[in-house]
Parts: C-alpha cells; structure tokens; sequence
C-alpha cells in the first residue's frame, strides 16, 4: 500500500515508501543511490558508443553493456518513482 503524506509537520519524515513513511535518511540515501546508478548510466554509455566505434566490436560485451544499462535504467526509475510520488488531480 503506497501512501502519500501531504500534510505531515513533524521534523523528520516526509516522502512515501510502500506501507508508510519515508525519514530523511531513506530518502538521503536514495538520492545518493540514484546519482550513482545514474553516473554509471553514463558511464555505459559512453563505453557502449565506444565499443561501436571500434573497428572490431566485441558484440558479446556490447551486448551485456547495453543489457546492464537497460537494468539501470529500470532502477533508476523505480528509486525516481519512490522520490517523486503521483499525484492525482
């Protein structure tokens, strides 16, 4: 059950997690979570447009780099989707 909490004044819970509230420090190490996976989203991503590049791709490891980055990608959303809850109007 996700429950969105709009009119909480207590000092240190805000945000939804799934059954509940989310502290500030879920929330801090989320955030640092999702700059790292988004870091190494780009970081795939460069070494995916390199491999491409190259003369002779190794296709195997273009492949799973681009299988991994497709994973980050899910993460990043899902950690994205705990962040920013929908809101219906």
């Amino acid at each position: 059950m996700m429950r969105y909490i709009s009119y909480f004044s207590g000092p240190c819970l805000h945000g939804i997690i799934s059954g509940g509230l989310m502290s500030t420090s879920d929330d801090r190490s989320l955030r640092h979570k999702l700059a790292q996976l988004k870091q190494e989203h780009r970081d795939l991503d460069e070494a995916i447009i390199a491999l491409e590049a190259a003369t002779e791709r190794d296709q195997l490891r273009l492949t799973r780099l681009k299988k991994r980055k497709l994973v980050l990608k899910d993460e990043i959303a899902r950690i994205e989707d705990q962040l920013l809850p929908d809101i219906i109007a």
